[in-house]
């Protein structure tokens, strides 16, 4: 499965973690939230593909005190079988948990590969 994944750590500001399959994520991501409610969950399906929004199902916060938010696309063939954020939780959260524990209270730097395409 390929995405493209939005979010921030404790420290660090909004990054891409995964790129999906794009060199470029940045046009995607801004066409799927460009429209976007400022609400804690948001969800959109524009043809073949699928934009959400959900709180860090751990709670965890940033330095501020706010709950961190994960934003995911997913296009094609991996966009079918989702079409409620809970169905998109389910589906993502098993895939990044892991990866998102080892680098929430990371100091990035641009040379640290751990952070940024992990699933390939």
């Amino acid at each position: 499965m390929s995405f493209i994944w939005a979010t921030r750590g404790y420290s660090w500001g909004f990054r891409f973690l995964s790129s999906g399959r794009y060199a470029d994520p940045l046009p995607v991501y801004e066409g799927v939230f460009s429209s976007a409610s400022a609400d804690e969950e948001f969800f959109i399906r524009r043809s073949d593909i699928v934009g959400m929004r959900f709180l860090d199902p751990l709670g965890r916060k940033d330095r501020s005190g706010r709950v961190i938010p994960h934003e995911f696309v997913v296009d094609g063939q991996d966009a079918i079988g989702i079409s409620t954020v809970g169905e998109g939780r389910e589906t993502l959260w098993p895939r990044v948990s892991h990866h998102y524990e080892q680098v929430w209270k990371r100091n990035p730097s641009a040379n640290d590969p751990g952070f940024t395409d992990f699933i390939g």
